[in-house]
């Protein structure tokens, strides 16, 4: 690969966001719709790259849009489509459709704990009173989501990870 390449490709690195969001649009043509800063940087290399060494075959541009052709697009998911069963015991909570209640209604009322099964550790946690979140481990957290992440290591939404389903 020439310098001058190298050379583009190493400055990429070195942009902020902003940059690169402009380099872009440069070399595409286009807005981007996206801020996303190694997906920017794949896309503004392989331009530099392909206007440097050429692009691609006009038969393998043409059998590109052949496939594209042929290929089924699905946008939705189809209706009839339902998750599959969980696993774990399937636990049901019962209380009025109070309108001045605005706790959230998939959690269970204040002072239950939470219990789920976790790669053979048990995860408790305890539901304190009304604004106060949730106990796990001894210390307190504000949502489900920041204790799901601590167990996981991933962003997880919380009422998902601990199989809190349901609605007014």
């Amino acid at each position: 690969m020439p310098d001058a390449i190298e050379r583009q490709l190493g400055e990429l690195q070195r942009m902020t966001t902003s940059d690169l969001v402009d380099r872009y649009e440069e070399l595409h043509g286009h807005a981007c719709r996206t801020r996303h800063r190694a997906y920017l940087i794949r896309k503004i290399a392989w331009r530099i790259q392909a206007n440097a060494e050429g692009d691609l075959s006009e038969r393998a541009k043409r059998r590109a849009a052949e496939l594209a052709d042929d290929a089924e697009i699905r946008t939705m998911a189809p209706r009839s489509y339902t998750s599959p069963p969980q696993p774990g015991e399937i636990r049901t909570c019962v209380r009025s459709l109070d309108p001045r209640d605005r706790r959230d209604p998939r959690l269970p009322p204040p002072g239950s704990a939470i219990v789920r099964q976790y790669k053979g550790r048990t995860i408790r946690v305890m539901v304190l009173a009304d604004g106060e979140g949730f106990e796990f481990d001894g210390e307190r957290y504000g949502t489900l989501s920041v204790i799901a992440k601590k167990v996981t290591g991933q962003h997880i939404n919380g009422y998902r990870f601990f199989g809190l389903r349901g609605g007014r």
